[in-house]
């Protein structure tokens, strides 16, 4: 069962947990949001899907029921008119209390789905970042980013602060970090706002990680 956080005419906030998939995979045994929405809300229509966070990430997750809504949903993901904020606990102690980092990444090819840094093929990905606290051996921080690459706050956090990134890999990145590892991605998509699609007003949702 997936946690609602908020219902809106056309569309429904859920809380993803770590470990289900945002739309179905290769795996038919792994469970994801779709496939789950579908039987929770029999009477949805169209895709649903509006936007997506990786398999290991929890957090807020919106799920179209109508076409229409999926479609303006989507075009405001699309023109970046969503704000998203993450929550994440990082290996190490962050010096900074707030930064930026800019990085050009792109898949690479012989290590799908692993991103890598390109300053010549890479494509522009921007993370602002500050430190909500310091705990002992690690940093919870909580990173907004302006843009949507694959796996870029992962990619940010993990890159070596003379390579341009922070250098403290997210904790539980079993992609990007090194073992040992946690049982999960230390990672929770905690605050997304966004225009609903009937009302057209704005719609500002939050929610905790477990961690």
């Amino acid at each position: 069962m997936l946690e609602v956080i908020h219902r809106g005419r056309g569309y429904v906030a859920i809380n993803k947990p770590s470990g289900v998939l945002s739309v179905p995979g290769k795996n038919p045994k792994v469970p994801n949001c779709v496939e789950i929405g579908r039987r929770i809300f029999p009477e949805a229509t169209g895709p649903m899907v509006v936007h997506r966070l990786d398999m290991e990430t929890s957090g807020i997750l919106l799920i179209a029921l109508d076409e229409d809504s999926q479609r303006e949903l989507s075009m405001q993901f699309e023109a970046r008119m969503v704000d998203k904020k993450y929550v994440a606990l990082l290996h190490g102690l962050v010096d900074a209390d707030a930064g930026r980092v800019d990085l050009p990444i792109r898949p690479d090819i012989d290590r799908r789905p692993i991103q890598i840094v390109d300053h010549v093929h890479g494509k522009a990905s921007t993370t602002l970042f500050r430190v909500l606290s310091r705990e002992v051996d690690r940093t919870r921080v909580e990173f907004e980013p302006i843009t949507g690459r694959t796996h870029q706050l992962r990619v940010h956090a993990a890159t070596p602060r003379k390579d341009g990134g922070m250098g403290h890999p997210i904790i539980g990145d079993v992609l990007y970090s090194p073992p040992p590892h946690a049982t999960r991605l230390m990672l929770h998509a905690s605050y997304l706002a966004f225009m609903d699609p009937s009302t057209g007003r704005r719609v500002e949702l939050e929610s905790r990680p477990e961690f």
